[in-house]
């Protein structure tokens, strides 16, 4: 047990230090993609608790030795303790590990982002929804690189592999492909959510073009489950 308790302990503080050196990758203010991925690995491989340690660390050194704004909390914290309890919830289906964090990120966290930054920060011409488009890419972005990733440990026969040796709960993660594929469609409502909150933003508007914004970005979000779908129960049978 305490060389277990060591190890965690030790993956998680690789992960800090990985979350910090690549987090200004692809990053903007109110999106860092690559804070997503680190929430979401180690959720699944650590748990909320220890996910919602890393990701508050994170934050506070990338404030302290980056500048950043309290975005790297409140951008952060919310989507990692979900993505932990909804794998856990699900009984290990990945795709649970990445809508947790959209939503505790892309939807909670952004909207605690409003009053943090405007009575905290100063900045006075935001509104509720203003970081739900920019939180919602991020961890779309950094939500797919690491579906992609912690997939492939699972083809490898790893990714169970660390979670004992980390002693954290093993799940089947046998025949999820349906269930994965639904979670993507479920993400192109996200999407679609905030997608029209960008073009109410933007256009001011939400009829003509601007409105098939987001309802293309829902349909390619379905079309990408379906194709997933047929070609992942393909090679089940095959």
């Amino acid at each position: 047990m305490t060389n277990k308790k060591s190890l965690k302990m030790s993956v998680l503080a690789m992960l800090i230090a990985l979350g910090v050196v690549i987090s200004p990758l692809l990053r903007v203010e109110g999106m860092c993609p690559m804070a997503h991925l680190i929430n979401i690995v180690c959720a699944v491989l650590l748990g909320p608790w220890y996910a919602l340690l890393c990701a508050f660390i994170i934050g506070i050194l990338r404030m302290t030795l980056m500048a950043i704004p309290p975005l790297a909390l409140t951008g952060a914290v919310f989507g990692a303790f979900l993505s932990g309890a909804l794998y856990r919830l699900s009984k290990g289906k990945l795709i649970f590990a990445v809508i947790g964090e959209i939503i505790g990120t892309g939807i909670i966290g952004a909207i605690v982002s409003y009053p943090v930054m405007t009575y905290f920060w100063g900045y006075n011409d935001l509104t509720w929804f203003f970081y739900v488009p920019s939180f919602i890419a991020g961890t779309l972005i950094g939500g797919s690189i690491a579906f992609i990733f912690l997939k492939q440990l699972i083809a490898a026969g790893l990714l169970a592999k660390f979670q004992q040796a980390l002693g954290s709960k093993v799940y089947d993660t046998k025949n999820t492909v349906f269930t994965d594929a639904a979670g993507i469609c479920f993400i192109g409502c996200i999407a679609y959510l905030a997608v029209l909150v960008l073009v109410k933003k933007i256009f001011m508007q939400t009829s003509g073009l601007a409105m098939f914004m987001p309802l293309l970005t829902f349909l390619i979000f379905v079309i990408i489950g379906i194709i997933y779908y047929i070609s992942n129960s393909k090679k089940i049978k095959g």
